[in-house]
């Protein structure tokens, strides 16, 4: 059993505290109400980043102290929206969310995984007809293999994940959010995922 503080408890952080809790973890997840965060992120292993993308590196960075030394796994994506609501443009653009994040929080270890799907495949991926991917970045090997244990509690099998490399690879995998709302427009919620085909 690990303890894991998801932040965010919209549809992305309340289905991955629901899973992570069925699988056996002591889960808290928590809102923006002040201090919350905090005392979570202070007595959890793992942090897990499901705020909205575009404040995430003024949340996070205001934690710093209490995820010393702790994994952070960042499913968000930092967008503009569009008069619609869904991502129009990254907000780092040679750059990513994940890794403002490991610059910001060094002594943390950030992994970024499960941004390139919709909410539902994230906790379910055997509900898709074809396999789908997880891809991992991050600097921290050690790091990357926790969370890839936690994916296989989530129904991933390892043959679905992608270890990408380093922190640096993250801007990759935020870049394809941007396929996403042409996706979403065309067929609304059924769940799919921006998937490596072999």
């Amino acid at each position: 059993m690990t303890t894991i503080a998801v932040l965010g408890n919209g549809r992305v952080g309340g289905n991955l505290a629901t899973a992570l809790t069925q699988a056996g973890h002591d889960v808290t997840a928590v809102d923006r109400a002040p201090g919350a965060a905090a005392d979570a992120a202070r007595t959890a292993q793992i942090v897990i980043n499901a705020t909205p993308g575009a404040g995430s590196l003024d949340r996070l960075t205001a934690l710093r102290e209490e995820l010393r030394g702790k994994i952070l796994i960042d499913v968000s994506n930092a967008t503009t929206d569009g008069p619609d609501g869904l991502p129009a443009d990254l907000l780092y653009p040679g750059s990513s969310l994940a890794e403002q994040l490991q610059e910001a929080l060094p002594e943390t270890h950030v992994i970024k995984s499960l941004n390139t799907m919709l909410f539902p495949v994230m906790t379910a991926p055997g509900r898709l007809t074809t396999p789908p991917t997880a891809y991992l970045s991050g600097n921290d090997e050690q790091a990357k293999k926790t969370v890839a244990g936690l994916l296989g509690d989530l129904g991933w099998d390892p043959a679905w994940m992608e270890d990408l490399g380093d922190i640096a690879t993250a801007r990759a995998t935020e870049a394809m959010i941007l396929v996403v709302p042409h996706i979403m427009r065309r067929n609304g919620f059924t769940p799919f995922a921006v998937s490596l085909a072999r």
